[in-house]
Parts: C-alpha cells; structure tokens; sequence
C-alpha cells in the first residue's frame, strides 16, 4: 500500500507530459513506451490493472488463423510477425504450443481445405514455428485419447502461442516496467472527467479507497479505457472517427482433461473456434460470442450450458462435465472498433480485432483514444502511441531505447547460477508444474534475486504459503513492495491465477491465507479478507447479467 500512497501524492503535485486512463494492455503498453522513451507519464484506473478485459482472454497470443477465411491477409501477416516478436522478446513468458483442430462431418469446408490454410498461415508467419500436419480421425485419436472422433472427417495440427502466467500478470509487468522508468501509476484511481485549460488537460480524479477528490494536469490525455472508451470521451467533449461494438465470451476452469500440453480446437455449434486450453492443473474450456450492447456483463446459465454441450459432445470423457466441475469462470466484452458509417450492422462475428489510434479532429486538443486491440498486438500499440504522442509535441529524448522484453540474458545467468548454487529448485514443491527457477524468472525477471536473497537469508521464505498454491512466502513480500496490490482480489485474481484455479471454498479454508493477507496488507488485514469474501456471490440465473466490479481498464 506505502507504493500506492506515494504514487498518490505526487498525482496532484506535478505537470505531466502524459496522463493515461485505463491501465488494461493498452494503457499499461503505452504508459510503458512512453516511459521508456523520456516522458512523464502517470498512468489511473478507476479499478486495479488488468482490472476487466485484460483478465478475460483465452490466454492466447496468436496470429489471427480466423481471420485467413474473411481474406484480411494483411491483418494476419501483422498479427504473425507480432506474435513471433513476443516469443522473441519474452521466451519465459510466451511460448509456442501446438493446436489441435477436430473437423467434423458437415462442416463447411473439407478438411484438406483449412489444413491447406495452415500452411499460408505457416508461411504468413516466416516459418518461425513447426510446420502443420494433416491428421485422419485415427491420428488425432492417438495424439488426443479424449477427443470423440466418431463424427471426424478428420483435422490438423498448427503452431501459435499461449501465456505460461495468466493475462493480467503480463499485463501488470508493464505497468510495473512503466513504474521503473520513472513513471507516476495508481490504481482505483477514477477519472470523473477533462477539461482543456490553455495547453493543458485538467484531469479531475477520485481515490475510490477513501473518496479524495484532486486534479491531475498533462500536456496530452489518452482514454486508454477500453470498453469505456466511448463513455469517458463523452465525458470530454471529444469527437472520433471509430467505436466500439462489443462482444461477449466466457470460459469455464475445470479440472484438468489431459496431460498433454496442447490447445485442442472445433468449431463449436454457432460455427466459431472453441478451444480446451491447458492452464498448469486446469483446463480452461470456451469461448462463447454473444453481442451485447454495454461493457457491463456476467456469467449466466445459457452461456454455461452453451460450453458445456459444446465440450461434452466433442470430447470423449468418462462423465459429461457438469457445473459442478466448475472451478471458476472467466466473462469479459471484446471491444471491437468499428466505423460507425461502415461496420457497426455488419455480422460481428467477423469482425476483428485490430486496434486503432483516433487523434481528436481538433489535432490542438491533444486527445488521443485507443480502440479495440489485443494482447497479441501490444508493442505495436505502445510504439504507435509514442509515435502519436510526439506528433503531438511532446518531447521524447530517447526515441531508440527498448522500453519491452525480458532482462538480459547476463542477468537471467546470474540468476539461474545462484539458484542452482543454494539448490533452489529442491524445494519445488511436489504438485508444481515446473521448477521453482523457471517459475520466479518469469514472474519477477530481476526483482527475482530479491526473492533469493530472502531465502538465503530465511529459508522459510522458500516455503508455499497459500495451500494448492505455487506461491511462497517470500513472493508474497516482493508483492507488498513492488505491485500495488490494494484489495485481496489484486493478488488472488491477477498479480496471480489463485482464485481461477483453487476452489473458491479451498481459498477460504487455507491455513496460510491469514497470514498472506497480514503480509500484504499489516492491519489491513482483517478488513480485506472480510471485504473479498463478501464480495463473492453465486452465478446469476439464466437470462440475468452481474456486473463486475468497475475498471477502466483496454481489452486482452
């Protein structure tokens, strides 16, 4: 919280070049380009960051295979050449994983057709993957036991990426990336609207904690708020070419279905993909695709229905999955920028997901919104909105620094020899998925020596804390530091995937959750726990909607 406070006060104190709203993947890219690069950045969201769409992906970064059968071939060379530029920049973090796509009888196409796509699609992406496989119903039923193939005409296999951590936690590296280059970010933090004062924006600001009321000044203001982006620039006057129409999916968590690392893909009943992805012990299963008209949405009965006929009738499982089988669910608007005088009525099913930067028709104003995107495009978004902000007459004096990517190899080196050093990876704990060395590295990068350095001096602090959990003692401190996080929800929800993967009843039962909540929030403590607990609720009736607690945050 001491980070937080601090990062409050100096909000009202000074000028910035820059004020970003919305800390989602956008917000938290751009606030991190323009960091890196010189300007004076602050950076607000009226909830935590990650705090909506950002948290609600698929956990995939890939290059837009869908988007082959609509012909937007400069859409999916962009999204390739981006997506390979992720795994380069963070290997630990963003990994290939091979796609299993099922074709069943009656479907659109032969399924020598799509597999035939794979291959532009390979080659639209450099090569810099495995090449595809065309797979008969007997190929797919030996590389996947649990895929019914008694409907098959036959399939493929391909290559993209996925995250290794949740969405949320990539989204947070950023923002904390942002934070070192000297930039000022809070969180629950409301923007109740801007106004133009001579060559500043006069940003009036809220702390949703206590209720404090103070401005913020910058030179130039970017609505980063994601499906909020329409709602908050009619809050400031301002006029723009795109917006948004939205999309709502959700996915079921449940107990894992296989061991094997792969994505395995069909088209579901309204004819788009439907993915089973792997998540470490779980399995994460969807999507659905319901257009709806405001941001503000939940889980209901039909969506859960919805993927569970769809799963149940192409796998092979030794019960049908039930709502019992739920861990947790995941339900977010993707918000797809549109031209009102073009795309708006057109099948949203098709439309995709590329961003655009709008710059208000009075080019004076210095106002800029972002529209739609994803998390594969991301540094592409943070490059152009520097690019943008420059334009714009803000002063950036160190255009060519690498603002993205992992810590030098050197480091992560130094790293790895130090833990092999103290044995570190002796004590992973039994059901963990991979080493501890591997896991702190990409969750830290060089605020990982830190963790080191406290187990050498106390080795309890190498000691999982939060039981069914992967997270230690010595983590939770790190977290206090460095990541803001103000509610129990920030830790368990997005600075980690706890609450997707542990049951919700597991949580609240575990020994060491009193103790995590004294170290991340001192006297605090008490008053979170009871405030997250309170907070959780049953899933609505069919038909109703629940919304989710408010964040301007940019889509994943």
């Amino acid at each position: 919280m001491e980070l937080r406070q601090n990062n409050l006060r100096k909000l009202p104190d000074q000028a910035f070049d820059v004020l970003i709203i919305g800390a989602g993947i956008n917000g938290a890219v751009a606030a991190a380009a323009l960091g890196g690069k010189g300007a004076r950045v602050a950076l607000i969201d009226r909830g935590d960051f990650a705090g909506s769409t950002s948290m609600q992906s698929s956990n995939l970064v890939w290059g837009g295979i869908k988007y082959m059968e609509s012909g937007d071939f400069a859409l999916v060379r962009k999204l390739c050449k981006s997506r390979n530029h992720l795994i380069k920049s963070y290997p630990s973090t963003v990994q290939e994983i091979r796609f299993l796509t099922t074709i069943n009888k009656g479907f659109r196409y032969h399924p020598l057709y799509p597999w035939a796509g794979t291959w532009l699609y390979w080659l639209m992406g450099g090569g810099a993957t495995r090449r595809p496989h065309f797979l008969r119903a007997g190929d797919i039923k030996a590389r996947e036991p649990i895929i019914d193939i008694e409907e098959a005409q036959g399939g493929f296999e391909y290559s993209d990426a996925y995250l290794h951590d949740n969405d949320a936690r990539f989204v947070f590296n950023f923002v904390r990336g942002a934070l070192d280059f000297g930039a000022v970010a809070a969180n629950y933090v409301e923007s109740l609207g801007s106004r133009r004062e001579g060559e500043h924006w006069i940003t009036e600001a809220q702390d949703r904690i206590d209720g404090s009321r103070f401005e913020i000044r910058s030179k130039v203001l970017i609505n980063a708020t994601g499906p909020w982006v329409d709602r908050h620039n009619e809050l400031s006057g301002q006029r723009t070419e795109h917006r948004h129409v939205f999309s709502k999916g959700i996915h079921l968590i449940v107990p894992r279905l296989t061991d094997q690392r792969r994505v395995l893909a069909f088209f579901a009943d309204d004819g788009r993909l439907f993915f089973v992805i792997p998540m470490g012990a779980r399995t994460c299963i969807g999507t659905t695709d319901t257009r709806v008209e405001s941001p503000e949405v939940g889980v209901t009965e039909d969506d859960v229905r919805f993927v569970l006929d769809n799963i149940n009738t192409r796998l092979a499982l030794e019960a049908p999955l039930t709502e019992s089988d739920i861990i947790a669910t995941r339900c977010g608007v993707r918000p797809l920028a549109v031209k009102p005088r073009k795309g708006g009525e057109r099948d949203f099913l098709n439309l995709s997901r590329k961003h655009a930067i709008d710059i208000d028709i009075d080019i004076e104003a210095c106002h800029l919104s972002i529209f739609g995107g994803k998390l594969t495009d991301c540094l592409n978004v943070g490059e152009e909105v520097v690019e943008a902000v420059r334009r714009l007459g803000v002063a950036c004096p160190y255009p060519d620094f690498r603002w993205y990517g992992e810590p030098d190899a050197s480091v992560r080196d130094t790293f790895m020899h130090q833990a092999r050093l103290m044995e570190l990876d002796a004590m992973t704990a039994p059901h963990a998925s991979e080493p501890l060395s591997t896991r702190l590295w990409r969750r830290y990068g060089t605020q990982a020596l830190e963790v080191l350095e406290d187990i050498r001096q106390d080795p309890r602090q190498g000691e999982v804390l939060i039981e069914g959990t992967e997270y230690l003692r010595g983590e939770l401190k790190l977290t206090r530091r460095r990541e803001m996080v103000t509610r129990l929800e920030d830790f368990l929800r997005r600075r980690s995937k706890i609450s997707l993967v542990v049951p919700q009843e597991a949580i609240r039962r575990s020994p060491g959750l009193q103790e995590a909540c004294d170290i991340l929030f001192g006297d605090q403590a008490l008053e979170r726990m009871a405030e997250y607990f309170a907070s959780d609720r049953p899933r609505p009736r069919a038909g109703a909607e629940a919304a989710p607690p408010g964040g301007q945050s940019t889509p994943g």
